[in-house]
């Protein structure tokens, strides 16, 4: 299973899923601590920003920042289950869970998978840039892509929130 979370809930889905893998996006790495159950060569650290374009100052998610995200979770055993997360649990995060259930289900359909972010989690926005890279990393011929497209952007009430509630993709 695939859990994911924000970065003040990460400690917590650890413990109580037992998970031994954690990947982390997020560019401002001081802010985080390894769980202490969590071996460092089993934490993938991505110190990525959440946009889409590139910004004078920012690091914007890089081809090689997915090529990394999908050794890593290519490695994972699958015996446990993995925690992805991101500062807030809406846009690294789940681009990072979609983009790891696509690479170990390649036969799973795309959009079956999108579908199930999405009824896991209404605040789900996976970052398009992020997919994008692994839409092309895994030769899914912009498959990914629209797949992100057609589930829209995530739904907040109509109200700002600092974070999303955890979720699990099934795999």
């Amino acid at each position: 299973m695939i859990h994911v979370c924000s970065l003040s809930k990460m400690h917590h889905v650890v413990e109580t899923t037992g998970a031994e893998h954690v990947v982390t996006l997020i560019r401002d790495t001081t802010r985080v601590t390894r769980p202490q159950k969590i071996l460092e060569q089993n934490h993938l650290i991505l110190s990525i920003d959440d946009i889409e374009d590139e910004l004078e100052g920012m690091v914007a998610p890089a081809e090689n920042h997915v090529a990394d995200l999908l050794s890593f979770v290519q490695s994972w055993k699958r015996e446990k289950p993995i925690v992805v997360h991101c500062f807030a649990g809406i846009s690294r995060s789940t681009a990072a869970a979609f983009i790891t259930a696509c690479a170990i289900q390649p036969e799973r359909n795309e959009a079956t998978i999108a579908r199930a972010i999405r009824d896991a989690s209404v605040t789900a926005q996976p970052n398009p840039r992020i997919v994008a890279f692994g839409d092309k990393l895994l030769n899914r011929n912009g498959r990914m892509v629209e797949a992100v497209r057609a589930i829209g952007k995530g739904s907040f009430g109509g109200a700002w929130i600092e974070e999303a509630e955890p979720f699990v993709i099934k795999i």
